[in-house]
């Protein structure tokens, strides 16, 4: 029974750090529209929305808001209100958070190296605020892309439709 406690201890670590991300800002940076200072951004989000846009944090896999919702609907930032991601290319990949194959715009979003936590990874960021959203893997469905966008349920508002 203790190994079996150890190991999902271990997996369960290792599949938090997975989404999660050292936030060292580039000074050489774009000058983004839409970006606030921390202290402006912490009266705005959630305060897990906070954690994990901000502090490029990640929520506990299967037990955030949106990694089981099949609604029909769109997803939105929980900073700036743009639609981000929609139901329609949203699917199950079983890692405890949403996952979609593509956004709704590629204009909306950047992808940055990430190599925190001695892992090298594609960072996803809202391209208007420079805010964590998640990150971008090569594993996700072959016949509709192969990418799968990992999300954080609290960088997202959803809206049934």
């Amino acid at each position: 029974m203790k190994k079996i406690f150890l190991l999902v201890l271990v997996i369960g670590t290792i599949a938090i750090l997975a989404c999660q991300h050292n936030n060292n800002p580039d000074k050489n940076q774009p000058k983004r529209p839409k970006a606030r200072s921390a202290a402006e951004w912490k009266k705005i989000l959630s305060p897990e929305a906070y954690d994990i846009m901000v502090n490029s944090g990640t929520e506990t896999p299967f037990d955030n808001p949106y990694w089981n919702n099949h609604q029909k609907g769109i997803y939105v930032s929980a900073a700036t209100g743009d639609t981000l991601f929609t139901s329609a290319d949203k699917f199950d990949s079983g890692t405890g958070w949403p996952s979609f194959v593509k956004p709704v715009d590629p204009k909306k979003i950047e992808i940055r190296r990430d190599a925190s936590f001695g892992m090298v990874r594609d960072e996803v960021i809202e391209k208007s605020t420079g805010l964590h959203l998640g990150h971008v893997f090569d594993d996700g469905p072959v016949n509709r892309g192969g990418k799968r966008y990992c999300m954080n349920s609290y960088a997202f508002k959803f809206i049934k439709q």
